[in-house]
């Protein structure tokens, strides 16, 4: 049976601009164009990257028009590491970036650390159900983080359902 694609979503956590134009232009060359809408708000819900990066520290959420392979969903957590790494300052990460995905039922994070709640990939990458759709929205689980749990976000994320739903071929809206 083969699985529908996956909408790719990435969230770039950084202090300044220069290195989250440097991050999206790596994205780019491996994952194509991004929408034409994304999310930019400050990144003021935990200090656990601020002894590392610095403050204030901003995100910014993109979604990319191209769909994946969900057979590639591991090495999408691998490239963006390497990405984390090539802009890395005197061993410090001058972005971190968190890439997801989409699909009519669910929003997915990517992560090297287990839990409970998370489910083994492969090649040490691990899947978490962040958001679940249910009454025509995105919902949150007791696990998920308050930002992702708040309304902007969940806003932008329903959008990024509908374009995926709605442009794909073969996707059921999932209710």
């Amino acid at each position: 049976m083969n699985q529908m694609p996956i909408k790719l979503v990435v969230s770039i956590i950084y202090k300044e601009d220069r290195f989250l134009k440097k991050a999206e232009e790596e994205l780019k060359k491996h994952y194509g164009d991004s929408e034409a809408f994304f999310l930019k708000v400050p990144f003021d819900y935990t200090k656990y990257y601020c002894e590392e990066m610095g403050s204030p520290l901003k995100r910014k959420e993109i979604s990319f028009k191209k769909l994946v392979e969900t057979k590639k969903i591991p090495d999408i957590k691998l490239l963006t590491n390497k990405i984390e790494d090539k802009f890395c300052e005197k061993n410090k990460r001058t972005v971190n970036i968190d890439p997801g995905y989409i699909t009519a039922a669910k929003l997915v994070l990517l992560t090297t650390k287990d839990f409970v709640h998370r489910v083994y990939l492969g090649k040490c990458i691990f899947a978490e159900s962040t958001l679940f759709y249910q009454n025509n929205t995105f919902n949150a689980w007791p696990w998920t983080y308050p930002d992702y749990a708040s309304k902007e976000m969940v806003d932008y994320f329903n959008k990024v359902r509908e374009v995926y739903v709605n442009g794909s071929p073969g996707i059921k809206d999932i209710t």
